[in-house]
């Protein structure tokens, strides 16, 4: 794990290992954690801090492209002559995902990774792998093992919340989403808010026990404005909408599995919300 004020040193990443055969590259896969809420949001931020970090490297850079998705999200690649730079960014969990392939030794890895940490703003940065690719044994073989037992047979995370689901059995899923920069009108609206409800149990196929509760509370008016829930058969959906900052807090309990990210963004569209941040934990 990197420290955020540690200085690159130019030799952190660099340290020489006594392989007995030559590499065509090398690939580093960095994780950012706890990065800025809006250092992800746009895509030229983003790409923006890719391309810094590859030129203040000392990188060739050839050309890049990028890509906002709908809602958000950024995926981009900043092609060099030493190969790529690219990233894939989840402003909801506050994370960018950077791979870096080089083939050439002029790149400097220390100033790379400390320049997307400080455009990211990462509280927390982490190598995830670093590894030798295209290992060229003068000896004769390829000095690695077979799909079989170096994939197929390698123990991995789930990496779909249906498979985390399936494979732990839990008792449910709490899913909890911030969704800011919601149309004022909507937020303020009580009918809106239960109609937003309704349509959400059809989206996910809950069953809705009893009404809809909607209550406005104004006493603070930091945290003034509506409150919700709603039991369903598999447990209960609750909310609050901030009037100060126009942000909607929204938690599904269940124990009947649903995708956790089709609730964040179906919430987004209906409340018109800039942005979301989203938490999920299996309950057991």
């Amino acid at each position: 794990m990197l420290d955020k004020n540690m200085k690159p040193s130019g030799s952190a990443f660099s340290e020489s290992r006594p392989d007995p055969v030559f590499a065509l590259g090398r690939q580093l896969t960095i994780e950012y954690y706890d990065c800025h809420p809006d250092a992800l949001l746009s895509k030229e931020a983003v790409e923006d801090t890719l391309l810094k970090a590859a030129r203040d490297s000392g990188a060739t850079i050839i050309s890049s492209s990028f890509h906002k998705f709908e809602p958000q999200g950024v995926s981009g690649v900043v092609i060099i002559a030493e190969s790529h730079f690219t990233v894939h960014a989840w402003p909801e969990h506050n994370y960018a995902a950077v791979d870096i392939f080089t083939c050439g030794d002029n790149i400097n890895l220390d100033t790379a990774i400390h320049a997307m940490q400080e455009g990211f703003e990462s509280g927390r940065v982490m190598i995830s792998s670093d590894r030798n690719r295209g290992l060229l044994n003068p000896g004769g073989g390829d000095g690695g093992g077979t799909v079989s037992d170096t994939v197929r047979d390698r123990e991995t995370l789930p990496i779909s919340w249906k498979k985390a689901y399936d494979k732990n059995n839990p008792w449910g899923v709490l899913t909890s989403v911030d969704i800011s920069g919601c149309d004022p009108e909507k937020i303020r609206d009580a009918g809106l808010i239960e109609q937003f409800v309704i349509e959400l149990c059809e989206r996910i196929e809950m069953r809705r026990f009893g009404e809809c509760q909607v209550v406005h509370f104004g006493e603070d008016e930091k945290v003034a404005g509506y409150s919700m829930t709603q039991l369903i058969e598999t447990s209960l959906i609750s909310g609050h909408f901030a009037n100060a900052t126009n942000t909607a807090y929204l938690d599904i309990f269940s124990c009947k599995f649903y995708e956790p990210r089709d609730v964040a963004e179906f919430a987004m569209s209906f409340f018109k919300g800039d942005n979301y941040k989203m938490q999920i934990a299996l309950r057991q």
